[in-house]
């Protein structure tokens, strides 16, 4: 035998709530909203609708989140010659799950020098052009998070 853990249960326009502070349910739209959502409300769920003998039954995976922290870059290598640096930069988030990444440019000239799909870039640069603005970009389904690449960290020791 199966043991399912009741939520709400609603019949005739009257409904009772078996975890009132940590569950509303709102009868208007029948939508049921977890109040103060932890990881362990990352669970199946199952919303079941009996009109007379026919049961109508439904499961919702719910997934729980991390929301993602500011990234911030490291300098995993740099090499200076014939006035260009070269650098690959490592982006990461300490905090958050399933976090993806991606490199864009706030500058269109130099748009192509930036781009990228994962938490490392491979950029090389004239020393003269400071105007480098790399931007990495830590996501998750939901929140977003980026930082700026300092150009000018290829001259300092």
């Amino acid at each position: 035998p199966q043991k399912k853990q009741v939520l709400v249960k609603y019949s005739r326009a009257n409904s009772t709530n078996y975890y009132p502070g940590q569950m509303f349910f709102q009868m208007l739209d029948f939508s049921l909203e977890i109040l103060n959502t932890s990881r362990q409300d990352g669970q199946l769920y199952e919303y079941s609708v009996s009109t007379g003998p026919l049961e109508e039954v439904q499961q919702i995976q719910l997934k729980v989140y991390e929301p993602v922290s500011y990234p911030t870059i490291q300098i995993l290598s740099k090499e200076v010659a014939n006035g260009s640096c070269t650098v690959t930069l490592n982006c990461t988030a300490e905090q958050g799950d399933d976090v993806s990444y991606s490199w864009a440019s706030l500058a269109s000239r130099t748009s192509g020098l930036c781009s990228g799909n994962s938490s490392f870039l491979h950029l090389s640069y004239p020393l003269r052009n400071s105007s480098i603005s790399c931007v990495c970009t830590a996501t998750n389904p939901v929140s977003s998070r980026a930082v700026t690449f300092d150009p000018s960290e290829c001259s300092s020791e």
